[in-house]
Parts: structure tokens; C-alpha cells; sequence
């Protein structure tokens, strides 16, 4: 999903074949010629319920939301120590922060007084310190309670025990994941290795963060899931923008527990392309496009790699948080105009056609049309996904 490809930016970083990870490499080299790609037929549905009933969206709240730690945000969001950001997108009031050593904190943003937030925007902040806005009660990034107005005036107030609620955090190949629930043991069974590595290869983990926008969509969240994860739609929904740049052939999938990686050739792509200049931007000629357990979304591009993360609010209801990285900010004139209209461009297609098309498809499936949903060959890593996601369920 690209802008302008005769515009390079100068002096950028590019990914090279031999850049990704062996288990990548060896992914792209399966990729058929665009003329030798073969759609297998499928038969599979899935009822209208899963994306409209309160019985199924309180089972994934229990059973995956809040039973396994999920994608909050990302680590290029706070690359330095000292780093500090609210986030509300699952209905929990969180403060992430990179304490001094570097590591990742998670904590309710809630002070021990009487639960006023510390931070009110979803801002990237460089401070040591939060002070609670209602009584001026401050904390340290880390979370201990560090100074209390008036402190005389407490009897046998000690601040070691009133520190801040940490939830369990973890980096995962450049995702920051949280326990919602604050179990002390979260199960980190479904995050993959590979996956992690894949992202590392990607460069994700040490991205520079281009652009971030918050999307509140009138759908549910595997409606707005399923585009990215079939080809069916590229050149019937995005006709009038990218879809002459996808071939309409089935992608390359590897699944590692509940993640799906999909490569896919561009238009035009035979395999001998891969080795005619070993320095050439891989991207020019295969996209990869993952789901992360169970929710974060991961498109690269030529320039730049987009990440979005679900976050369900209801039946519904969703709230995406869309992430534009790029290797580096943008040093020269040329890279920051292909910079600004790859972002605008990407936000019309995902915002104004990939959204727009989750939403109005919410509102037959509200309506109870179709009863069940049917799905063709194309879009066989729906069905891949649900199967995996159903298990745990």
C-alpha cells in the first residue's frame, strides 16, 4: 500500500531479502508467479452471532481479553527512559510507562487516593514524575508514591504500601502487552516467537513513529479484522486507490498457534525478481501482512509499516489505534512529502474504505442479514483464524 514509488526518499533504510529472519526468507520463496497463483474453492460459514451477540463478545471478554495479556501499544511509542502515556482503549484507564532501566511499566492510571487520573490525554509525555491533578499526591514512573501534600496530616500513612497498581507487561517483537485483569501470572503461551522475530526483522521494535490516529468504529472488532486477512476485497473495495497494485491470488500463510503470517507477490511478481539486486526494498516486491494474537494487525509497505490494534468495546463497537513507522523521521524535503501523502493516503484507504466497509456491513449484520456469513477461497484465513480463536473459546 504505497505512494508515489518513482519518489524515494534519500539516504532512507530499506529491508532487504537478506535482511529478514531464515523463516521469512524461506515464506517469500514459496510465493508463486502471479500467473501460476492457484484459488482452492472453500466452503465455510460463520452465524450471524459472532458478530452481533452479547454471548459471544462476553466470551472473548472472559476467555481471551481478559484472560490472556493483549497488545496495548507499541514500544517506538516510548523508546526513551522517562516516557510516559495514558491509554483507555479497553476500557481500562492505563499509564505505560519506560522507567529509567528501559524497562516497560504497566499501571492502572488511577491514584491511591481517591482513584483520580494521572494523566488525562493519551499523549507522549517525558517526565520522572506524575502528580495527581485532584490533591497533588506524586508518583514516580516506576509507581511508588513519592511525595503527599499535607503529608502531616495523615496519621500513619505509608507511602511504600500505596503505590500504584502494576499490571503484568511484557515487549513482545516491538508490541507492548498487558495483563488487563492484573493476574501476577499471565499465560504468554500465545505469543509467538516467530512472529517476535519476524517483527524484529521488520524493524519494528526501533521504528520511529510517523503518525498515530485513534478510530472509534460502529463495528465489531472481527469485522473490521477480516480485510486484512483475505485478498478478496484488494481490487473490488479499493478499485479507485491501491487495488491495481495487489494481484487477486491467495497469499502465503504460516500460523503459529493464534498468529497468521500471509506474504504475497505485487502485481506483476515472478519469483526470479527476488534475486535480481540484493539490495532492492523487499517490500517493492512482496507484502506481508500478520494478526498478531489476538488483535494487532501488522501491513508493510514500501515506506513505511502500518500497525493497528482492535480493541473491542462491545458487540458493536471498536476502537483502532493505527500506527504509521518508518525507519527514521523523515531528514530531507523529499522524504517528508512521500512520508505525508503515503500517511494520507493510507488513512483514506484504511478510514474512508476498509473502515467505512466494516461499519456498513454492521448494520446489515445488526439487522440479521446475512444469517450466516459465507466465505470463498480467497478469504481462507478467516476461516484459519476463527478455528484458532474458537479453540480457546
Amino acid at each position: 500500500m504505497d505512494v508515489v514509488a518513482e519518489r524515494k526518499p534519500e539516504h532512507r533504510k530499506v529491508t532487504t531479502l537478506a535482511a529478514l529472519n531464515a523463516n521469512q526468507q524461506a515464506a517469500i520463496r514459496k510465493i508463486p508467479a502471479e500467473v501460476d497463483a492457484v484459488v482452492e474453492p472453500l466452503e465455510a460459514t460463520r452465524p450471524n452471532a459472532i458478530f452481533t451477540g452479547q454471548a459471544r463478545f462476553d466470551a472473548e471478554q472472559a476467555r481471551i481479553f481478559r484472560r490472556f495479556p493483549v497488545p496495548v501499544t507499541l514500544s517506538a511509542l516510548l523508546p526513551e527512559p522517562g516516557m510516559v502515556t495514558a491509554h483507555e482503549g479497553y476500557g481500562v484507564p492505563l499509564m505505560i510507562a519506560r522507567a529509567k532501566s528501559g524497562e516497560i511499566k504497566a499501571f492502572v492510571n488511577a491514584c491511591q487516593h481517591k482513584g483520580s487520573k494521572l494523566l488525562e490525554d493519551c499523549e507522549v509525555h517525558k517526565r520522572g514524575r506524575v502528580t495527581c491533578p485532584y490533591h497533588a499526591w506524586t508518583y514516580g514512573i516506576d509507581g511508588k508514591l513519592i511525595g503527599v501534600a499535607r503529608n502531616e496530616a495523615f496519621l500513619n500513612l505509608d507511602k511504600d504500601k500505596r503505590g500504584l497498581v502494576e499490571l503484568p507487561a511484557r515487549e513482545w517483537g516491538g508490541v507492548i502487552y498487558v495483563q488487563l485483569d492484573g493476574n501476577p501470572n499471565p499465560d504468554w503461551s500465545q505469543l509467538s516467537d516467530q512472529i517476535a522475530a519476524d517483527f524484529a526483522s521488520l524493524g519494528i521494535p526501533d521504528a520511529h513513529v510517523y503518525g498515530r490516529k485513534t478510530f472509534e468504529l460502529k463495528a465489531n472488532w472481527k469485522v473490521i479484522l477480516e480485510p486484512f486477512l483475505e485478498g478478496y476485497h484488494v481490487q473490488r473495495l479499493h478499485a479507485a486507490s491501491i487495488g491495481d497494485l495487489f494481484q487477486d491470488a491467495p497469499n502465503i500463510v504460516d500460523m503459529f498457534g493464534v498468529n497468521i503470517r500471509q506474504v504475497s507477490g505485487r502485481i506483476g511478481y515472478v519469483p526470479a525478481m527476488l534475486d535480481e539486486d540484493p539490495a532492492q526494498n523487499i517490500h517493492k516486491l512482496v507484502t506481508h501482512a500478520y494478526t498478531a494474537f489476538p488483535n494487532c494487525v501488522v501491513v508493510t509497505s514500501q515506506y513505511y509499516t502500518s500497525v493497528m490494534i482492535l480493541m473491542p468495546r462491545a458487540a458493536g463497537r471498536t476502537t483502532v489505534e493505527y500506527f504509521m513507522l518508518t525507519p527514521g523521521a523523515p531528514t530531507t524535503d523529499k522524504a517528508r512529502e512521500v512520508f505525508a501523502r503515503s500517511y494520507e493516503l493510507i488513512l483514506n484507504v484504511f478510514g474512508g474504505e476498509d473502515f467505512r466497509a466494516a461499519e456498513i456491513s454492521q448494520v446489515g449484520l445488526e439487522a440479521g442479514v446475512p444469517r450466516e456469513t459465507v466465505y470463498c477461497g480467497l478469504e481462507s484465513n478467516i476461516v484459519r483464524y476463527y478455528e484458532a480463536l474458537e479453540a480457546l473459546l
